[in-house]
């Protein structure tokens, strides 16, 4: 299964490939740290075009430089070969208008990022226990 995760923190993302590797060992876990570089992958532009599209998840920061998180995910379903896969927010936003816009711009879900490891870990698990195991269409609809 591939899973691009969209995060621009290097701590954040260290820490998310740990609980990934423990939690789902065998999920191919790609990075792009900012919304621009997610785009590129998820559309295989330039060095990209060789790039899996990770038809089964995407994890999603709100705020990243260049393109930040809730331009990403209307940039993403507006597109229909990309609005199919599911996204999930992760994000340190306690906003309240980042969850109603998030989930107005049709996140799957929407969660805030624990500080405790053992949270994020249980929290990646239910995460991946339901997204990671529900049918999706191979095609998008058009």
């Amino acid at each position: 299964m591939d899973i691009l995760l969209v995060e621009d923190n290097p701590g954040d993302v260290r820490l998310m490939e740990m609980v990934f590797e423990e939690v789902f060992p065998s999920v191919n876990l790609y990075v792009a740290d900012d919304g621009l570089e997610a785009l590129a992958f998820l559309r295989r532009f330039g060095r990209n075009a060789k790039a899996p599209r990770p038809a089964d998840l995407i994890v999603l920061d709100l705020n990243m430089p260049k393109m930040d998180g809730r331009e990403l995910l209307a940039e993403i379903k507006k597109d229909a070969g990309l609005r199919i896969i599911p996204v999930v927010i992760l994000t340190t936003s306690e906003n309240e208008e980042d969850l109603v816009a998030g989930y107005g711009l049709q996140a799957s879900s929407y969660f805030r990022k624990p500080v405790d490891f053992g949270v994020l870990r249980k929290r990646i698990q239910t995460i991946g226990d339901y997204w990671l195991t529900v049918t999706l269409p191979d095609e998008p609809a058009r």
